[in-house]
């Protein structure tokens, strides 16, 4: 199902995020990648599952692939696609093959840069850029490839796209997220968020755009966690008062504690925005509590 959908019904969407294995998927379908594990312990209390590709640019299964085991395990996935690793033909190739597979819904990206991954000699592409992918993927859905040629069976899908909303100066990001929806985004996650009032403020000012947006949450393991992404990340900021939090308890709580925090900030929020895209990095078992801190019904009590 398409969460343009569920959106258009009033539903206050959850997603949830795996990653897949830096391996092959098994022929044997009787024994699960750890992606499908995961998704399956989320499915129960999430609409849908982003499938990253290549997610820091670390070289891993195919968001595609790993999509499809979804689809066919009766999970609804969202394929992520980026520019970094291909250029326009193979962009156009992979999401007609994306949706001939059954994939309704996609999230489109630049994607991490080369140097922050694991095959720091390999060639950048970035032919197209995340507004230019989105309005060639609004071409096709019209009948056209990018070149202006007809296209037989063209695709059918909901197109997402991502803002950051910790952005500074936020008006060039506004700037963006305005060319994406004109580009043809249907509606948005954001970058992981952690503080109240930036994320109002930016909510401010683009609750005139009429799209639905997910706001989007990394779960924080522990202090170290959020120190390093303070250093390394570039467009998130995690405050020194969450860090501190994370870090008032022994390690053997860091979950129940994790799971509160990220609750608490939902809860905060949620009025504001027309759903949550939750980041475990693992801990998918605590989804559920992350949902019940945050006062929301899990997605499976909603269909």
């Amino acid at each position: 199902m398409k969460l343009t959908t569920l959106f258009d019904k009033g539903e206050f969407v959850i997603t949830g995020e795996v990653g897949p294995i830096k391996g092959a998927i098994h022929r044997d379908k009787s024994i699960e990648p750890t992606c499908a594990i995961e998704a399956l312990q989320l499915h129960q209390h999430v609409h849908a599952v982003n499938v990253t590709d290549n997610q820091s640019a670390v070289m891993r299964l195919g968001s595609l692939a790993a999509s499809v085991r979804l689809k066919t395990n009766g999970i609804e996935p969202v394929y992520q696609l980026t520019c970094r690793d291909r250029n326009r033909l193979a962009l156009q190739s992979d999401l007609l093959t994306a949706y001939s597979l059954g994939i309704d819904n996609v999230l489109l990206l630049t994607g991490d840069h080369i140097q922050l991954g694991d095959h720091k000699e390999a060639k950048p592409v970035f032919d197209l850029d995340s507004v230019q992918l989105i309005d060639m993927a609004k071409g096709l859905k019209r009948g056209y490839d990018i070149s202006g040629s007809r296209i037989e069976n063209y695709l059918d899908m909901a197109f997402g796209a991502v803002v950051n909303p910790n952005s500074d100066p936020i008006e060039l990001q506004i700037m963006k997220m305005r060319k994406k929806i004109d580009a043809g985004a249907q509606f948005f996650q954001t970058q992981a968020v952690y503080d109240v009032k930036i994320f109002e403020k930016f909510i401010k000012k683009v609750e005139r755009f009429n799209c639905p947006i997910q706001v989007g949450i990394v779960v924080l393991k522990t202090p170290q966690m959020g120190r390093f992404m303070n250093k390394n990340i570039s467009g998130i900021h995690v405050p020194d008062e969450w860090i501190d939090e994370i870090g008032s308890v022994g390690k053997e709580d860091y979950k129940k504690k994790a799971a509160e925090m990220a609750g608490r900030f939902i809860k905060k929020i949620k009025s504001m925005v027309q759903g949550v895209h939750i980041m475990p990095l693992g801990w998918t078992d605590i989804v559920p509590d992350i949902l019940e801190h945050a006062q929301i019904k899990p997605a499976n009590n909603k269909r």
